[in-house]
């Protein structure tokens, strides 16, 4: 083991568009630039953030299955669900707790681990937290609560310590801060720890802190189509960054920050009232909007101030990130598809090492491709070429302008896609706003 391992926090937000922070290009109604998000953007400018950082999937749950195992969702049953269905479904999927994780790899190695917030990777008492690595968990299980009532979409009370039941008045959002800043405040400085900070901001309900009396209205089910704003949503990103803020002076009040890997990103891109600018698309949909996330990094040991990469990178690579940071080897039996991030915090500008990244949907039959600047993108039956980096809007569809470059990127997917076990049939496709209450990708 190396001397001196680091702390490892990560922190997810759930929904956020790439553009929904300061720093990415917030913007109000007027579309004038706003302050919605100044701690985070303090912690960019103190590390690294990252314009090409992609989700492993454009749906909550299967981007949760990469991030803890490290490895393609396609690779576990469970992630075939777009996304994970709620508490009291009617089938019993979830992440195996034989499967190795993060946390797991890493309380092996003497690591304290923790979740404070959102798990989405299936119910007891078949599956959990504590039965895939987290020595400590403190939140909800489905993928959505009410930020008051902390009611899952199907109306049950939705907030646990461990494995026991709690009640606890207040706002989620605020509720998860003050644990993480417990969790942190409490760790002795000669054991590391991982910190799994998974906020279920800004997902709907859209609430703030100021909105008890609509949560009351909204009542059991939290569907929120009559509700909400931009306004709204934009508070509820400051009241998470606020959040975040205490997190990060915890670290410095017990000296930990020098030496503390911090690492914001979202599961997804964002849906309704998010900023995806400049992408097309959002939550469900390959686009880039879909997957094109906010990400930043600090570590102060070890990533230089103020830095920008480009460097194509998905979620599940910040779990061979981490492992390779505390020098865990992945299970010899479950070998990573992530791939670490480290070397390229000593040069960010270091030329991109040639990869593909792969994702596939069952919503709406779609595959997608990337390899450097060049996407290949099927959506319901129809083929497109983007080059990304010079149409980040995907509007310019060069599929019949280079046949051959797409011959070659399709072969790609497919020889990809070959390793993978096929999309089940009975795989859900659902959302509580479906696909026919949201706005659909034009070309």
């Amino acid at each position: 083991m190396p001397e001196n391992r680091p702390n490892l926090i990560f922190i997810l937000a759930d929904d956020l568009g790439y553009a929904d922070l300061g720093c990415t290009g917030a913007r109000d109604a007027a579309n004038l630039p706003v302050d919605v998000s100044p701690r985070l953007d303090h912690m960019a400018a103190e590390g690294l953030r990252f314009t090409r950082g992609y989700a492993n999937s454009a749906v909550c749950s299967p981007t949760r299955f990469a991030l803890v195992s490290g490895r393609y969702q396609y690779r576990l049953r469970g992630a075939a669900e777009e996304p994970l269905a709620a508490a009291h479904g009617d089938k019993v999927l979830g992440l195996p707790p034989a499967h190795p994780t993060l946390p797991s790899l890493l309380k092996g190695a003497g690591y304290a681990t923790a979740l404070v917030g959102k798990w989405h990777l299936g119910y007891p008492p078949h599956f959990g937290p504590r039965l895939s690595g987290y020595a400590e968990f403190w939140g909800f299980h489905a993928g959505g609560a009410d930020y008051f009532s902390h009611l899952d979409p199907r109306g049950n009370h939705d907030l646990w310590e461990n494995e026991t039941e709690i009640h606890r008045d207040g706002y989620l959002t605020d509720l998860l801060s003050a644990r993480a800043v417990e969790f942190i405040e409490r760790q002795s400085a000669e054991r590391p720890f991982l910190l799994s900070l998974h906020y279920s901001a800004p997902h709907w309900p859209w609430l703030t802190r100021e909105d008890a009396a609509e949560s009351a209205r909204i009542g059991a089910g939290l569907k929120h189509l009559d509700g909400g704003s931009l306004a709204t949503y934009q508070k509820m990103v400051t009241q998470m960054d606020e959040g975040i803020g205490q997190v990060l002076d915890a670290l410095a009040r017990r000296g930990l920050a020098e030496n503390t890997l911090v690492v914001f990103t979202s599961d997804n891109g964002g849906e309704r009232f998010s900023n995806n600018w400049p992408f097309v698309g959002g939550k469900m949909d390959l686009l880039e909007g879909g997957l094109r996330v906010p990400l930043l990094a600090r570590w102060p040991a070890r990533i230089a101030a103020g830095g920008v990469s480009a460097r194509p990178n998905m979620t599940m690579d910040w779990t061979a990130t981490f492992l390779d940071a505390a020098g865990v080897a992945p299970h010899p039996d479950y070998p990573l598809d992530g791939q670490s991030l480290l070397p390229h915090f000593a040069d960010p500008a270091a030329p991109d090492p040639e990869r593909d990244l792969f994702w596939r949907m069952k919503h709406r039959g779609q595959r997608a491709l990337l390899r450097g600047h060049w996407k290949y993108l099927r959506q319901d039956g129809t083929e497109f070429l983007f080059d990304v980096v010079a149409d980040p809007r995907e509007r310019a569809n060069q599929a019949a302008r280079q046949p051959a470059r797409l011959a070659e990127l399709r072969a790609a997917w497919e020889a990809l896609d070959a390793q993978m076990p096929p999309i089940p049939e009975e795989a859900r496709v659902s959302l509580v706003f479906g696909p026919k209450d949201l706005p659909q990708a034009t070309f």
